[in-house]
Formats: C-alpha cells, structure tokens, sequence
C-alpha cells in the first residue's frame, strides 16, 4: 500500500458511512484505520452528530478525516432508483462530492443498485464508454483474475464488451500490477464460433482492440490462471461472482469441520494452521474490499452489505490506488482511440479491383 503523497495534489475518498449492515460503525473505523494508519485523507459522509459520537470512541484522533453532513439513507429494502428522489441521502452526497472535486472516489457498503445509479446520474460515464462496468477480483493459482462486467448490465452487445476488456485491461495493468494482461473471453468452449451470438461478436470485436486478447476461456480458466482478464455480461459475472464466494465459504467451513472432528485431526490442524490462515486470506472478501465501477467519471467503489472495518479500509485502499492510477482518464482515453480507428475504417473507401486488359 502506497502512503498518501505529500504533494500538492492530495487525494480524498468520500466514505458513504451510513451505507452497509454495520454502519456507522464498521464504515467509521475502517475510515479511521485507512486515515490513522494509512495516511489517506478521509470525507466521511454522513449524519454528523452519529459520526462524531464513533469517532469520539477512536484514539488517537486524527485530522485525515472531515465529516460531510448527509441527512439521509437509502435503505437496502428500497429500490435502486430511491437515491434519484432522496438528494440528500449519504450515497448521493458522496457522489456529489466526487462530482465536485471535494474528493477523488467513493466508498460504500450501501444499496449497490443505488450507488450504481448515484454514479451514472451525478458522476456520469466517460466520454465514449456507453455502460461502466463492475470489476471483481477472483484469487487463481498464479496471482489474481479481474472479471466484469459482474452485475451492471444484465443484456450487453459485443461493443460494450469491448469496452469491457479496455477498462479490465487498465485496472489489471494499473491497480493489480499486470505488465500484460491477457484478455479472455467467457464462453463455452475455447473454439471462435462456440457460444452466443453476443460472444461470436464479441471475439471480432476483441480481436481489434491491439490487447493482449487471447480467445475464449471457459469457467475454469477464471481460476486457473490461464486469464488476467475475463469478460461476460452482467448476468453471468454477477451468477459467477455469487457461485465463487459460496464455495470459497463452503471450503472454509467444511475444512473446519474436518479440523475439529477428533483429537488427531485437531493435532493436524493446530500444525497447519499458518497455511489454513493464508487460505482464508487468499478468499477471503474483505481483503479486497470492494468491487469498482469503471467507465464513470470518478472512483465508485462498492462494497458487500456485510462489510466490517477491515473490509472498509481495504475499500479504502483500493479507491486511493484506483485514482492515483489515473484510471478513468486512461480508460476514456483507449475508448476514444478505438472509436477513432473505427470511424477511420467506416469512412475509408471500399478498394476498387483493377481492369483485367483484355486477352
């Protein structure tokens, strides 16, 4: 984790406090950990006299953290377009903030359908980037696998899964430290013409971009290694998403099951438990913190609903290396490279065949 520059420039994350199951508290002390620790500046946005009175409860006091009055929240019952009537609410205010330059990205663990449309409406896409996209990071056998989209658009056309492997392409190479990724494409087989119509196109337009595109790759490969970057539409990265954080709690659980089932098993796992903690690590949600939702202007990064203060922090940490990154500036500007080329191609005259001379 890289300290908070000194520069002039001094990055701010807004920190939606009021949002996720064990707010404020867990949001409070994650921002507290990211601003005493990490030396990141801190918005926190919420109701004030809340976040005073948790604050009040953390030593030492630190002067990384403003609180940004919010009276309002978007329940997690409410629908996603709440947050279009509620200008007030905590998510709203945040993305207001960004949109205004009082601080660089957002953070919450609140409705994930109304920070989406929060970041849309008041931040708003990037020139030439027609549907941001979230970014999941998946542990695989050799490091990490950004997948997206994972939940923002549920119908996509192969355009804007090109679009997806641009944005995919940046975050791996910027915030991951991938010197290459290489991009795959979520099908069924590994052969061009397998899957849909949609991923048929996708494959023509993928192979376009000058990426580092290495075909399709089935379900397997997003764990294996064999993809820096996997891309699908919303609806089958959000049904992976949800599959793969099931069976990583699924594992975990049933190893302590089988690590406590007798007085042998419980001597192995009293001698393998260094491994055993780097395994729950290694899958563990909070590590990461929280997915991005990349194609808008600004950082907007959401996170689980069950979000602790650990989780936070690491939210925290991944919005500021986001914006140091620089990445919705590059994103924007590949997109607009690649709509260029294909302008260039659409206005080129078609060759003429030269006149065979007569025999």
């Amino acid at each position: 984790m890289t300290t908070a520059p000194t520069a002039a420039r001094e990055l701010r994350i807004a920190v939606d406090a009021m949002g996720g199951d064990f707010a404020p508290r867990a949001a409070v002390q994650g921002a507290w950990l990211a601003a005493a620790e990490d030396g990141i500046p801190i918005l926190l946005v919420g109701r004030r006299e809340r976040l005073e009175l948790e604050l009040s409860r953390l030593h030492p006091a630190t002067r990384r953290i403003e609180i940004l009055h919010a009276d309002d929240v978007v329940g997690m019952e409410e629908t996603a377009t709440a947050v279009r009537r509620k200008r007030e609410a905590s998510l709203a205010v945040c993305a207001r903030a960004v949109r205004d330059g009082r601080a660089q990205a957002m953070v919450t663990a609140g409705h994930t359908g109304a920070a989406m449309v929060a970041a849309k409406l008041l931040l708003g896409a990037a020139p030439g980037v027609d549907r941001p996209a979230l970014a999941a990071v998946f542990p695989n056998r050799r490091g990490r696998t950004v997948v997206l989209d994972v939940g923002a658009n549920v119908d996509s056309k192969p355009e804007h899964l090109r679009q997806f492997a641009v944005m995919g392409h940046f975050y791996a190479q910027e915030v991951i430290g991938t010197t290459r990724p290489r991009i795959g494409l979520l099908s069924i087989g590994e052969e061009e013409e397998k899957g849909s119509g949609v991923t048929r196109g996708a494959y023509a337009a993928l192979s376009a971009t000058g990426l580092n595109f290495v075909g399709n790759v089935e379900g397997r490969d997003v764990f294996n290694g064999e993809a820096d970057v996997v891309v699908c539409d919303g609806f089958v990265g959000n049904v992976l998403l949800k599959a793969a954080e099931a069976m990583a709690e699924l594992i975990v659980g049933m190893m302590r099951e089988e690590l406590v089932r007798s007085s042998r098993t419980r001597v192995g796992g009293w001698l393998a438990r260094p491994a055993f903690a780097n395994f729950a690590r290694r899958t563990d949600y909070a590590e990461f913190g929280a997915v991005p939702l990349l194609g808008v202007q600004g950082g907007c990064l959401i996170g689980h609903g069950r979000s602790n203060a650990k989780a936070i922090r690491s939210a925290i940490r991944s919005a500021y290396e986001f914006c140091q990154a620089d990445l919705h500036q590059k994103i924007r500007d590949k997109i607009a490279e690649l709509h260029a080329e294909e302008a260039r191609l659409t206005a080129a005259p078609a060759p003429v065949e030269a006149e065979r001379a007569p025999s």
